[in-house]
């Protein structure tokens, strides 16, 4: 079964937008001035090089273009290397997690998506889940740099963003020590998110990956209490807090103190512990992010035991007391569990396919309610959560009068948010729960000490993933005593022309002028003009520009008329429906195998870099766009242009698909 995320949109998306002549044009007008005026323009092709809107979309910054063109067999990887591989050293570049992300990460890539203006985004996530998987099932490296700097990194917590921080500094060849208050290493990936979401060997492969890279680990060490951060220090060169968030925030409200009001993190972290095994009949979820719909999907595939022991509550499993025995929850019922939200159910933040899933599993979900008050039994405990209407016609959320009622309940669940634990590092609290950070991920006023991931603000995987990124090239500057440098407006790994030469062993010669002016670079040997792809004399490659970290490519710079309607090859998902879910925690996601993975990586449009479909060259008119030598191409440098037969007609420019093409020299 398709899941809701990968269905294809509805028979009302409005398809091509590209439109040569619009409603009401009827006269042809005289081409013949405006373009055909032989050799009088100065307007002639340019190749522009942009960052394409996956990837300005993706907070890790990941090369998706890229890694999409070497799966769809355009970028050739070197000789003797697969293609898979050649993908997954590219993917990992920027994220050392592609089996994780492809899954669990809401894909705000495919949301920016050009292809969305055809008919449906490119099924990102799925692919990256094939790069991923082939990775772990080939048992894909990671080396660390071959030279050691000698200096040495504490790195506080071994979550997704200490991980990948950890990566990163043993690739520039620091060595990295993790302390890690669990027994294992995974954070929220391995103590929030349930395994049928994220299967644990695959998790647990990929950070071994990293571990074996010569990472240090010292687990079920708490910093602050067991390791003093002035121990961190005296031992090391620089500080890295990626502590997380895993502390729930209780709802503020009276009669939350009840003991069977518990949060979310609590609750999840005693389930993937596998100390909580059954929940309570009625089971009330406040929230409306990722969070509280795994929480709600969990408490229906645990279901409650109708004759529970005061002790085997779930609210004394949560808070440690105690953990369940697999034997007494042999019987067990499905669990009658309701998610309300103060936003509307179309409004919640949790990813639309997910609030869908854990629908089909049974959960009921209401929007637009307040939580006002617990109400509490004659034991103290709650038995009711008195709720309000929101309403948002105004703008803003305002209580009607008179709407109030009350949700009978056993167990409430509050997944409104997070915050972290101080203990021995109180002075690093911003007042909000939180570690404040400058825009390289510096601690302000605290030279040494560095910080990344929900820490500073909860947010997704995938954005603690390109802050770990940003914060090792901060803490490489530091360790190496170099200025910091203004980050790109467009900040992520970008496609590098100069590299895929020397890769190919084309790279442009060093320029050199006359003896009295000396040798020197002519800006870094990617611009000049000439009637060869090479270059003058294999100086330069032919008229090329990078714009990649200013700019965006947009749908309306793209020949969308070259594109047809393809549909996306869709992912299944075994999801199980009300009657199914009880003790149903298999993995959820089949990725695609090797032939749908190709066909859906050749739907990427490959926005802003050339993808030989040869349009340029069939429809010049004066034969003037010409390909590059083979022995001379390679990805990035597939054509080139004669000036001296280049009339500036513009067509080129005009049926590029990937708005590679600019009418740029000249007067513009």
């Amino acid at each position: 079964m398709a899941t809701p995320a990968d269905k294809a949109k509805s028979s009302g998306h409005p398809g091509h937008t590209f439109r040569r002549y619009k409603d009401g044009d009827h006269t042809w007008g005289s081409k013949q001035e405006m373009i055909f005026t032989a050799d009088a323009t100065d307007k002639c092709p340019t190749y522009v090089h942009k960052t394409p809107p996956c990837q300005a979309s993706c907070p890790a910054g990941e090369d998706i273009r890229g890694w999409l063109n070497i799966v769809r067999g355009i970028e050739k990887p070197p000789k003797d290397v697969k293609w898979q591989d050649y993908a997954f050293a590219r993917s990992t570049d920027s994220n050392p997690f592609p089996s994780m992300m492809g899954r669990v990460c809401p894909a705000p890539c495919q949301t920016g998506c050009n292809r969305n203006s055809v008919e449906d985004y490119v099924g990102i996530n799925s692919v990256e889940q094939f790069i991923g998987d082939w990775g772990l099932q080939n048992k894909m490296a990671f080396k660390a740099a071959e030279k050691s700097t000698g200096k040495k990194v504490a790195v506080i917590g071994g979550g997704p963003a200490g991980l990948a921080a950890a990566y990163q500094l043993r690739r520039k060849g620091h060595a990295v020590t993790i302390f890690e208050k669990y027994a294992e290493l995974g954070g929220m990936a391995k103590y929030g998110v349930p395994g049928y979401r994220l299967p644990r060997d695959v998790l647990d492969g990929e950070i071994n990956r990293i571990v074996a890279m010569g990472v240090e680990v010292r687990a079920n060490t708490r910093v602050g209490k067991d390791v003093l951060l002035k121990d961190l220090e005296r031992d090391f060169d620089a500080v890295l807090f990626a502590i997380g968030c895993q502390s729930g925030r209780a709802l503020p409200i009276p009669g939350a103190e009840a003991s069977n009001c518990i949060t979310g993190v609590a609750f999840l972290e005693a389930f993937n512990q596998g100390r909580l095994q059954a929940v309570a009949g009625r089971v009330v979820v406040v929230g409306g992010g990722d969070t509280s719909i795994d929480v709600a999907s969990v408490a229906r595939r645990l279901g409650y035991i109708k004759e529970m022991k005061e002790t085997e509550r779930p609210e004394y499993i949560v808070l440690g007391q105690t953990a369940h025995d697999v034997a007494v929850t042999a019987k067990k019922e499905g669990a009658d569990v309701l998610l309300i939200s103060r936003q509307p159910v179309e409004k919640m933040t949790a990813a639309k396919h997910e609030i869908d899933d854990a629908q089909r599993e049974g959960v009921s979900i209401r929007g637009g309610l307040q939580p006002v008050k617990v109400i509490l039994d004659d034991q103290g405990r709650a038995k009711a959560l008195r709720v309000v209407e929101i309403d948002y016609s105004s703008g803003k959320p305002v209580e009607k009068p008179g709407t109030e009622m009350d949700l009978e309940c056993d167990l409430v669940v509050s997944a409104i948010g997070q915050q972290g634990n101080f203990e021995g590092m109180e002075e690093f609290n911003n007042g909000k729960g939180l570690i404040a950070a400058d825009k390289f991920y510096q601690v302000p006023s605290k030279p040494g000490y560095f910080v990344c991931g929900d820490i500073i603000r909860p947010h997704l995987l995938t954005t603690v993933i390109g802050q770990a990124s940003v914060a090792a090239d901060t803490i490489d500057h530091y360790l190496n005593k170099k200025d910091l440098a203004k980050r790109p407006k467009v900040d992520v790994h970008h496609f590098n022309l100069l590299d895929k030469l020397r890769e190919a062993g084309l790279e442009p010669k060093k320029f050199e002028t006359s003896e009295a002016e000396g040798p020197r670079p002519i800006d870094q040997g990617l611009r000049g003009t000439s009637l060869a792809g090479k270059g003058v004399g294999g100086y330069a490659v032919h008229n090329y520009e990078d714009r990649s970290a200013s700019e965006v490519c947009q749908t309306d710079e793209l020949f969308l008329g070259h594109f047809p309607h393809i549909a996306r090859n869709l992912r299944t998902e075994k999801v199980p429906d009300a009657n199914e879910v009880l003790g149903h925690f298999q993995e959820r996601m089949v990725g695609l195998d090797e032939q749908q993975t190709v066909a859906e990586a050749k739907r990427c449009m490959s926005c802003g870099m050339c993808f030989e479909c040869d349009n340029c060259v069939i429809y010049c008119p004066q034969t003037a766009v010409k390909r590059s030598p083979k022995a001379e191409a390679t990805m990035g440098r597939y054509v080139y242009t004669d000036y001296d037969l280049c009339i500036g007609c513009h067509i080129c420019a005009d049926v590029c698909p990937t708005g590679y093409i600019k009418m740029g020299m000249g007067d513009h």
